[in-house]
């Protein structure tokens, strides 16, 4: 009889199907795997403690750095935290701009995450597809803080700045002819919800596009039905949420269950899957990319009529304008204050909790009153998902880890923060 071993493999750690630094030690008999063990902590940088040692206004940078793909969802979850313990509200057209660029992250995420799902399973078109549309989206997030990703563009008391008038322009270059440049300038010739406006005209047949490519595709099927199955129970006991809970058929969605902003104002669905394998959350987070554009067009519309401030008149929360600050003496005072010590807050506890495009993103923030956080302790969804990936890829075969690890939609920032 021949001898038979089990053979202990790395898969990583490296970046490529691996949505981050990601050692997987896998346990496997011939092609299938017995044990699959995450070794994680490879791209540590320690945010919750740094933030401890920050006035609490400059931390909201590192927020977006967790998952970075989700930057302005991530500073939403911080920022909540802080209002809730000051006890302060935003301006209502804040809380929809914030609510338009929650679901705006959200589609950035999903975009990213379907390229390089079809990438890691062996679909090369996706990727490109994809990613022009998330070329548009981030133009959107430069034209409102100035970074094409990391934005810190929430703060407590609303956001850094209203919406621009008008979109920045291509210019005619060596690699550019006048007549691309003038298509390409075409959409951005009104304001920045005009653009909006048009991306969200085009972006359901967009998504046709890719449900064409893939939903009923016979190899990407082959793939992902029945691979990775999880039941709703059993989501439930390993804490997961957002599509890998839905996908596995328990309609939990915090913005729906838990409103926050302006959520229960606004109409949208809630998908989710049957099976709870990996084809059921590509199909949940096809939809939600669907809903999302739904809610971006009800805040556009809602942010047309009704102009308003974007910050609150607090000047010992929000600094004051340049324009008020050169003028009056107790402004400057402000500002001086406000940027060398921050302000404090009062002492207590409090979490706050968003619905990420990864599921929830929780920030549990305790405060001795002075003017940075005692403890931060950050909740990423990613976090519940990988300890699953054992349970999940066993009795698989190696091709599928990819597959598995690749549908939980992982980054490695939140993961290791």
């Amino acid at each position: 009889m021949a001898e038979l071993h089990n053979y202990t493999l790395n898969f990583g750690p490296q970046h490529p199907a691996a949505h981050g630094v990601l050692r997987l030690v896998l346990e496997t008999e011939g092609e299938v795997i017995r044990h699959a063990d995450p070794h994680i902590g490879l791209l540590h940088r320690a945010t919750e403690k740094l933030a401890e040692t920050k006035p609490y206004n400059q931390s909201i940078g590192y927020m977006d750095r967790l998952d970075y793909v989700s930057m302005m969802c991530n500073e939403h979850g911080y920022v909540l935290a802080l209002e809730k313990l000051l006890g302060i509200t935003p301006p209502i057209r804040a809380q929809y701009i914030r609510v338009m660029f929650d679901e705006i992250t959200r589609l950035l995420n999903h975009l990213m995450w379907l390229g390089a799902h079809a990438l890691d399973i062996g679909a090369m078109a996706v990727f490109l597809y994809a990613f022009r549309e998330r070329e548009d989206l981030l133009d959107c997030y430069e034209a409102v803080s100035g970074a094409r990703m990391h934005a810190t563009y929430y703060r407590p008391g609303g956001v850094y700045r209203d919406l621009p008038n008008k979109m920045p322009q291509y210019a005619v270059s060596a690699w550019r002819s006048e007549k691309d440049t003038k298509e390409m300038n075409e959409s951005r010739q009104g304001s920045l919800l005009d653009f909006i406006h048009a991306f969200c005209d085009r972006f359901p047949q967009r998504v046709d596009e890719y449900e064409t490519l893939l939903t009923d595709n016979r190899i990407w099927k082959q793939r992902t039905v029945d691979v990775g199955v999880v039941t709703a129970e059993r989501a439930l006991q390993l804490g997961f949420t957002g599509p890998m809970l839905r996908g596995s058929g328990v309609a939990w969605d915090l913005r729906k269950k838990q409103p926050y902003e302006v959520y229960a104002d606004l109409n949208f669905d809630i998908p989710i899957g049957k099976n709870g394998d990996c084809y059921d959350r590509y199909l949940v987070r096809v939809e939600e990319m669907r809903q999302s554009n739904r809610i971006i067009v009800q805040c556009i519309e809602w942010l047309r009529k009704n102009p308003g401030p974007v910050m609150m008149d607090d000047a010992k929360v929000v600094p004051p304008s340049r324009t008020v600050m050169k003028e009056s003496m107790e402004a400057l005072i402000h500002h001086f204050k406000l940027f060398t010590e921050g302000y404090t807050i009062p002492a207590g506890e409090a979490y706050a909790a968003v619905e990420h495009p990864k599921g929830e993103f929780g920030v549990y923030l305790i405060s001795d009153g002075a003017n940075k956080p005692y403890r931060l302790k950050i909740r990423p969804p990613g976090f519940s998902h990988l300890a699953a990936l054992n349970e999940m890829s066993r009795g698989h075969m190696i091709a599928d880890v990819v597959s598995i690890l690749s549908s939980q939609d992982i980054v490695f920032g939140e993961i290791d923060r």
